[in-house]
């Protein structure tokens, strides 16, 4: 993303906007008619003009960050917003999301957990906020029982710590509590979570995801309940197929996905989840 260019062209239009509305009455309406009515709506130019000077002013401050954001360049990033945020203790929701984000980019879940502590004392509820970025993180590092108790802390309408979400990053937050159990080898609770999955997530990968893993693992570790929990696994792979009707489509999701810096760390499970579903 050129974020120089859109904010050369946010100038251009309101210059151009300014100037068509305050020419436009002098041409159609006549010098004096034209008068009247800007006297009497003559607040509309300062006030354009003042967010045009609070855009530039924003961009100027914040032009390294958009920089290095639009080279990709992660680690100078990572220094420009570890001076901002942890040294001169600039904790804007804005910044710290985008300095755990940046983390995870790198896989560096010791800093993603360190920043966590920080929050914890500094600003609590940007931890809340962030709740995916700092519970993948947990998963990242192997804190299975960590990332088990993080996430049933902030699990929506019954965590103590339950965050305001949408209604996306909510299943994200019970779907992931569900992934933590899996790894924490709590098998039952898992199937559980994973199986309502299958059988009523809107969510075409999030379905995949959990059919894949009722299928692939838990049906192995629970062989008292195998023949109910393939017939979820099944459900939840043709509701898939439904929603997303080849491969194509699943790529479509994926790539929407991209935006989630949380979701890296489920990669290879996406790819793996995508060839259970269409195979």
């Amino acid at each position: 993303m050129k974020f120089k260019s859109i904010i050369i062209a946010f100038n251009v239009v309101i210059a151009f906007f300014l100037a068509f509305v305050f020419l436009i009455p002098f041409i159609v309406l006549g010098r004096d008619a034209a008068v009247i009515l800007w006297q009497s709506s003559w607040s509309f130019g300062p006030a354009l003009l003042l967010l045009l000077i609070g855009m530039d002013l924003y961009f100027a401050l914040n032009y390294r960050v958009f920089l290095l954001l639009e080279k990709e360049d992660w680690p100078a990033l990572v220094q420009e917003l570890e001076n901002r945020v942890l040294r001169k203790k600039n904790y804007t929701p804005r910044l710290v999301k985008l300095l755990a984000n940046s983390y995870l980019v790198l896989s560096d879940a010791v800093s993603v957990n360190a920043l966590e502590r920080k929050l914890t004392v500094a600003r609590p509820a940007l931890v809340n906020a962030n709740a995916l970025v700092f519970g993948a993180a947990r998963i990242l590092a192997q804190d299975n029982r960590g990332a088990v108790e993080f996430f049933e802390d902030r699990l929506p309408g019954t965590g103590t710590r339950s965050p305001k979400v949408s209604g996306a990053d909510r299943e994200w937050l019970s779907w992931y509590h569900g992934f933590a159990l899996l790894l924490n080898r709590q098998f039952g609770p898992a199937a559980e979570r994973f199986s309502r999955f299958a059988e009523t997530s809107g969510d075409g990968i999030l379905t995949g995801l959990s059919s894949y893993f009722i299928d692939d693992t838990l049906r192995k570790f629970l062989p008292e309940k195998t023949l109910s929990l393939a017939g979820k696994a099944l459900e939840g792979k043709e509701r898939v197929r439904k929603a997303l009707k080849n491969r194509t489509d699943w790529n479509r999701e994926v790539k929407r996905l991209e935006t989630e810096v949380h979701a890296v760390v489920l990669t290879h499970y996406i790819e793996k989840a995508a060839n259970y579903v269409y195979s």
